[in-house]
């Protein structure tokens, strides 16, 4: 799995000019999955991020996480984070995971990250064409890939 995290003042998400999810401070969590991804990849991934500390304390030092400040996250699904563009113009998504196999683990990773968090979550619609809306507070932006822990 791979994510791009983007810690925000507030973020949402339309489909069909519908609002559809919306958060005020917290994380954009855009969310890849590829062929060889498992569940194990998921609850990896959801341990990092609501870890990471990338939240300002008092002292204005990213020492605080989303469990610390009680924050919100939109969960977006999308398959061009693994996109290849080493031939060409035109990006390949073989890499991504075919909606069959994508779809399970994408709702599995939203499902767990609200069980482990209890926070606020709020999501796009997986495989709709969809609008995101962000203020990037920083800009504060990650790339987490499962495949590639550093």
């Amino acid at each position: 799995m791979r994510a791009v995290i983007q810690r925000v003042s507030k973020a949402s998400v339309e489909v069909d000019a519908k609002k559809v999810g919306s958060i005020e401070k917290g994380m954009l969590i855009l969310l890849g999955v590829t062929h060889e991804d498992t569940k194990e990849d998921a609850l990896w991934l959801i341990r990092k991020i609501s870890r990471l500390r990338i939240f300002n304390d008092a002292e204005d030092q990213m020492n605080l996480s989303l469990l610390d400040i009680q924050g919100e996250a939109l969960i977006v699904s999308q398959f061009t984070l693994y996109a290849s563009t080493k031939k060409g113009n035109r990006p390949s998504f073989v890499q991504s995971a075919k909606p069959s196999q994508a779809l399970p683990l994408y709702e599995f990773f939203i499902k767990e990250f609200e069980k482990e968090t209890n926070l606020l979550i709020k999501t796009g619609i997986f495989g709709a064409h969809m609008n995101v809306e962000f203020t990037n507070d920083g800009p504060v932006t990650l790339i987490i890939d499962t495949k590639n822990k550093e």
